[in-house]
């Protein structure tokens, strides 16, 4: 059940000529009344023929008459308007129920609360089988107005029990982190222009867009501009930036003017300051011991960078500056998504971009994002976008296979808190990314088939697997996909890696109990781990004594006895691949 509030009118009797009319297609069958302030003698149109909308119209407004006569100041913006509509799939309601959910709706929303008998004057008219219209006039009988402050989340709590108690299809609880809902003008206006999108959800898009490539919000609305946005911003004396609405070009008035959309309008988070958070942050200093490898692509830096999200996701304990920092990373991955859409190859955009759009609504909950935790997702976003070419397909299948886990990671942390809508928006998005991974790893696996080892070098490897992951061996082995990763596990030992720690360390990064197929999960995140040779483990450990000896100003040459050299251990000989 979907209660809308609608914008404050003024029209009491241009509201009930709709609501009483034949409708824009003659859909309006039969309208009438099924409940009101006060049943017993209220005029309904729809059932007596000597009573005009104007009798009604009057009968409604009466408390908005003498206050504005009382007063002074007419009150202007009186009418409150709220469709009521079920699913297509629910039931029909009878009359007496329609009566009770209106009877309802004005008492959460404090139009009319129970036993107030000096509450606002209501009515609720039903013209078609699955909805009715609540119309009410903001003014009590004591000459005060209602608090509304609220209603809409009050309202929307209320349809969810309604639902239960009337066994209809049951929605998700509103949060107030959700997009406005598109209002019929604009629709219609959409339609009539020939959109696809109104431009509320356009300009969504394309705010989105633009934000991996700003550092700043300055860079953000100077980058919009360029793209053919009009741009409003608000500055204070001083010259800083204090508020900016966006424009679509196109969309005017009736005068001819451009209209504008605060950008807390268009979505809750691309509102000034949020933007501000999210793009003006500080990186976090780097630890003196780090290893510092050879630079790596921008696409293999955000393969990187999503580990951090699986690392802070696995930690469950209670903590409010983790679940901080936990929906920052989120936030981000959103912006990364769609860095890698506009840079993947053509082939791929359009499951990419829906991925981004259905993936919006997990960017924001009420928790608030520490945004400064989630620089490194935000840097490798900023880098996609800036890149010059786009990634090899390794890179790329990689890249992709990261992103399906981290958003099944960021939907399961969603579901653990109680975030509905956004672990639905999860889902949805993994859908449109495992088609994009899918896709992005198909020329990968048939360039691997193409050159397996030797039978004797995939038994060997495949006893490997089974010395690493014995509970999932048997699944790995019998996936299609198993070849590839034995030519995957082959050219990683040639490079000097360990396939067993390989195999083992990738399980770890990856649960593979809800992978429908393990192998290729494996293998885009063996080629992305194995991609450099193996380190020489005493040239880091002497790089390690070397450094922490500089950060405490100790001279690197040894000063206790040296040990003699370690006699090389013996390891089984492998076969030839």
């Amino acid at each position: 059940m979907i209660a809308a509030i609608k914008p404050a009118g003024s029209n009491t009797r241009g509201l009930l000529a709709y609501l009483y009319g034949p409708g824009r297609h003659d859909e309006h069958l039969d309208p009438h009344l099924v409940a009101g302030f006060a049943m017993l003698g209220m005029p309904d149109p729809g059932r007596e023929e000597n009573v005009t909308l104007t009798q009604l119209a009057r009968h409604l407004d009466e408390p908005v008459r003498l206050r504005n006569t009382e007063f002074g100041r007419p009150v202007t913006d009186h009418v409150w308007h709220c469709p009521v509509r079920t699913a297509p799939e629910d039931r029909p309601l009878s009359d007496a129920e329609w009566a009770d959910v209106a009877q309802r709706i004005v008492a959460a929303a404090g139009i009319a609360p129970a036993g107030d008998d000096l509450a606002c004057r209501w009515i609720a008219v039903r013209h078609a089988d699955d909805h009715i219209h609540i119309l009410a006039t903001t003014v009590r009988e004591d000459g005060r107005r209602p608090q509304l402050h609220g209603s809409g989340i009050r309202v929307g709590d209320e349809c969810r029990r309604i639902e239960k108690d009337y066994g209809l299809r049951q929605l998700k609880q509103g949060d107030g982190t959700g997009t406005r809902r598109p209002t019929q003008a604009e629709m219609h206006k959409a339609e009539r222009l020939g959109w696809e999108q109104t431009s509320r959800q356009w300009l969504q898009d394309r705010i989105r867009a633009a934000i991996p490539h700003a550092s700043d919000v300055e860079e953000l609305l100077a980058y919009l501009e360029a793209d053919g946005v009009e741009i409003k911003d608000r500055r204070g004396p001083s010259g800083d930036l204090l508020g900016y609405k966006a424009g679509r070009p196109g969309d005017l008035t009736g005068n001819g003017e451009q209209i504008f959309h605060a950008g807390g309008k268009i979505a809750p988070d691309l509102s000034l300051p949020k933007l501000r958070a999210r793009l003006e942050t500080t990186a976090p200093e780097e630890h003196p011991t780090a290893r510092r490898s050879r630079p790596a692509t921008p696409w293999h830096q955000a393969t990187d960078a999503l580990d951090g999200l699986r690392t802070e996701a696995s930690d469950t304990s209670a903590d409010d500056r983790r679940d901080a920092r936990m929906q920052a990373n989120i936030s981000a991955l959103g912006e990364l998504i769609e860095a890698t859409a506009q840079k993947a190859p053509v082939a791929l955009r359009a499951e990419l971009r829906a991925a981004g759009q259905a993936f919006a609504r997990a960017q924001r909950s009420q928790i608030r994002a520490e945004d400064h935790a989630a620089h490194a997702l935000r840097t490798a976003a900023r880098h996609i976008a800036h890149a010059a070419s786009g990634p090899d397909g390794s890179a790329l299948a990689a890249l992709t296979a990261a992103l399906v886990w981290a958003v099944i990671v960021a939907g399961r942390w969603h579901e653990a808190k109680g975030h509905a809508h956004q672990a639905d928006a999860a889902r949805q998005a993994v859908q449109h990314l495992q088609s994009a991974a899918d896709s992005a790893l198909a020329p990968t696996l048939t360039a691997l088939e193409a050159r397996l080892p030797k039978e004797e070098a995939r038994r060997t490897l495949a006893h490997d697997v089974r010395a690493a992951i014995p509970e999932h061996a048997e699944r790995i082995l019998a996936d299609p996909s198993w070849p590839a990763l034995a030519t995957v596990l082959a050219d990683a030992e040639a490079g000097g890696h360990q396939p067993h720690q390989l195999v083992k360390e990738a399980a770890a990064r990856r649960e593979l109990g809800t992978a429908h197929q393990p192998a290729r999960v494996l293998i885009t995140r063996i080629q992305h781990m194995s991609r450099e040779p193996a380190p020489n483990r005493r040239a880091e450990a002497a790089r390690m004594r070397s450094t922490t000896a500089a950060a405490f100003g100790v001279s690197s040459s040894t000063d206790q006895p040296s040990k003699p050299a370690a006699t090389p251990t013996s390891r089984p000989t492998r076969p030839h691949r």
